[in-house]
């Protein structure tokens, strides 16, 4: 076993080093890969095999809890923590390769960070992506995890923490754990108290996303008054 293993890392480790890369390596080898390391005196392919019938899906695996990983049997706790470290890193990397774009125009990427953090959440998290003058995203934010409404997501710390960032504008952005993105009338009444409170301190709120399974919810693509629209460029302070 030890010899496949050893056989597969270099095999890895050769193509990293040539000119495509791991490119040419299927999900389900890449997978293999990461068992190698994960569970290295097992037989990779038979554990991933076994991972991906258990949560039907590589993202399943990803999404799966540790408590969950662990009940599957698999996996000990390093390699418990090796998979989960992989969808961490991979938000923290496209979190880093959103900051400081044009929202706009980088609004793919933002997507991609948002989707991959929160479809796969079972708690509600509320957060805010904030925006300078010119929209370059300035940072994105955490103001709540649990059951969302207007009385728990405070307009406050929401102003308050623009405030802190220099914001102009903002998106709002919350994930709906059922999977469906569709709006509740409390994410109608939410969305309307803070858009006020925005409006009273002159930052604009550009959109307010639900992020679902499979697809999302834009409340100004769905026609939700609020702000001003995405092209416009706040008054100068």
């Amino acid at each position: 076993m030890d010899n496949d293993h050893s056989r597969q890392r270099k095999t890895a480790l050769s193509a990293l080093t040539g000119p495509y890369g791991l490119c040419e390596f299927g999900r389900e080898r890449l997978f293999e890969l990461v068992i190698s390391y994960a569970a290295p005196r097992k037989d990779p392919r038979a554990v991933s095999e076994r991972l991906l019938k258990r949560f039907r899906s590589l993202r399943g695996v990803l999404d799966a809890s540790a408590e969950e990983l662990r009940a599957e049997g698999s996996l000990g706790d390093d390699g418990i923590v090796l998979v989960k470290l992989f969808k961490e890193l991979a938000g923290a990397y496209l979190k880093e390769r959103t900051i400081g774009q044009d929202a706009e125009a980088g609004m793919a990427d933002l997507m991609d960070y948002l989707c991959l953090t929160l479809s796969g959440e079972r708690v509600e998290k509320f957060l805010a992506v904030y925006m300078g003058f010119r929209k370059e995203i300035i940072s994105i934010d955490v103001l709540h995890e649990g059951t969302i409404n207007q009385t728990v997501v405070y307009p406050r710390k929401a102003i308050e923490m623009a405030f802190r960032h220099n914001a102009r504008s903002v998106i709002f952005v919350h994930n709906h754990p059922s999977g469906d993105p569709t709006p509740s009338s409390q994410d109608r009444q939410l969305t309307r108290v803070l858009d006020r409170a925005a409006a009273a301190v002159d930052i604009l709120v550009i959109d307010h996303l639900i992020i679902g399974r499979d697809r999302h919810f834009s409340a100004r693509e769905n026609g939700w008054s609020m702000g001003l629209p995405f092209n416009c460029v706040a008054a100068s302070p």
